[in-house]
C-alpha cells in the first residue's frame, strides 16, 4: 500500500524516486535530525551509498583561501578558464568538501570550468557570521589569485545549495557593494534564504514541515545552532531574502523542488530579483524533494537539473568573454 507522506497537499505528486527514499528512511527507524547532536547530523547527512564517485578526468587540488579550506577542481584543456565559487548546503550545522566532491566534479565537467569548493567553518562551534566570513574570504581570494591555479578572474560566478545557496546570495550581494569585485552569474539550489520564523507561515512550510526529509522542526534545529540570538535573523547577511533591495545583482538561476518547505523562499526569491530587474530563470522540479539535484544518484531528475545549471553556467561563461573581447566565435 502507497504511504501518503504529505496528506495535506493535494496540488502535486511524489515522483517514485522522492517515495521510495522517504519509506526506506521510515523504515530505517532513524532519529531526525532535530533529535540529534551536531555531531551525530555530520555523521549521517549524506550516507556514502547515496553519492556518486567522483569523475575522474578532473584534477583535484587541496589548498586553502583565505585561511579557508577549499578544493579546487579542474577540467582538462587549456586555460585560462572561467570559475564556479561553490558553497555546500548543510543548514550551517553539517556538510563538508568531502560529501560533495563528486558533485563538483560534475560542474566542473558539465561546465568545463574550475569549480572551487569553499568549506566553511560550521555551526554551533562557529556560529553567524563565522560561514559569511568564510565564503567573502574565499571569494576575495580566489578572484585575486584565480591566474595562479588557471582561472579568468573576470569570469567568476557562484553556487550553492540550501543552506550554501544562502551563502552564494549573501556573497553576490557583498561583491555587488564591494568596489573591485564583480561576479557574472549566481545559481540558488533550493535556497534557504529567509531565517526569520516568520518564513514558516508559507504554504510550503505548511504542506511539508511535518516530513521525513527537510521539515520545520529540523529548519529550526538548524537555525538554533546557526544564530546566537534570534533577532539576527532579519540581517541580510543571514535571511537575503530580507534585504532592502536586489538592484544590480548577478544574472540568477533558481532552482527548487516542489515537495520542499523552502520552496517558496526560492520562489520568492527569485519574484524579488526579477521586479529588481535582474535577469532571472526560475525552475521548479516536481515531485522532488530539497535538494535533489545533488543527489543524481538517487533522483533521475537531478540530471536533467544538473544540465540546466551547467547550460547556464556555460551561456553566462561565453556571454562575458564575448562582451569583454567582442569575439563572437570565442
Amino acid at each position: 500500500m502507497t504511504v501518503v507522506f504529505y496528506p495535506t497537499y493535494k496540488s502535486g505528486c511524489l515522483h517514485p524516486e522522492s517515495e521510495a527514499i522517504l519509506t526506506q528512511i521510515a523504515l530505517g527507524g532513524g532519529l531526525p535530525v532535530h533529535e540529534m547532536s551536531p555531531s551525530e547530523a555530520r555523521n549521517g547527512f549524506l550516507p556514502p551509498g547515496w553519492l556518486e564517485p567522483p569523475r575522474k578526468d578532473i584534477a583535484v587540488r587541496k589548498t586553502t583561501a583565505g585561511g579557508v579550506p577549499v578544493r579546487i577542481y579542474t577540467p582538462d584543456g587549456t586555460g585560462p578558464k572561467p570559475i564556479l565559487i561553490f558553497f555546500h548546503g548543510g543548514g550551517f550545522v553539517a556538510g563538508n568538501l568531502d560529501e560533495f566532491e563528486a558533485f563538483c566534479t560534475i560542474l566542473a565537467e558539465g561546465a568545463q570550468c574550475i569549480v572551487v569548493s569553499v568549506g566553511y567553518r560550521l555551526a554551533p562551534e562557529a556560529p553567524f557570521p563565522a560561514a559569511v566570513d568564510d565564503a567573502w574570504a574565499a571569494t576575495k581570494w580566489i578572484a585575486s589569485r584565480a591566474f595562479a591555479f588557471g582561472g579568468d578572474s573576470s569570469r567568476i560566478a557562484v553556487a550553492g545549495d540550501s543552506a550554501g545557496g544562502n551563502l552564494a546570495a549573501v556573497v553576490s550581494m557583498l561583491a555587488r557593494d564591494s568596489n573591485d569585485l564583480n561576479l557574472i552569474h549566481q545559481t540558488l539550489i533550493c535556497p534557504w534564504v529567509d531565517l526569520s520564523p516568520a518564513s514558516e507561515s508559507t504554504e510550503s512550510f505548511n504542506h511539508f514541515g511535518q516530513g521525513l526529509w527537510l521539515s520545520a522542526k529540523g529548519i529550526e534545529w538548524y537555525r538554533y545552532h546557526y544564530l546566537t540570538d534570534l533577532a539576527q535573523a532579519k540581517d541580510p547577511r543571514v535571511s537575503p531574502l530580507l534585504a532592502d533591495h536586489f538592484n544590480n545583482l548577478p544574472p540568477a538561476l533558481v532552482l527548487t523542488a516542489e515537495f520542499d518547505v523552502l520552496a517558496d523562499q526560492g520562489r520568492a526569491y527569485a519574484r524579488c530579483l526579477e521586479t529588481a530587474g535582474v535577469p532571472v530563470t526560475f525552475s521548479s522540479y516536481p515531485g522532488m524533494l530539497h535538494d535533489f539535484l545533488v543527489l543524481p544518484a538517487l533522483f533521475t531528475p537531478a540530471r536533467d537539473a544538473i544540465n540546466q545549471i551547467t547550460s547556464s553556467l556555460k551561456s553566462a561563461f561565453s556571454m562575458s568573454l564575448i562582451e569583454r573581447t567582442g569575439n563572437s566565435h570565442v
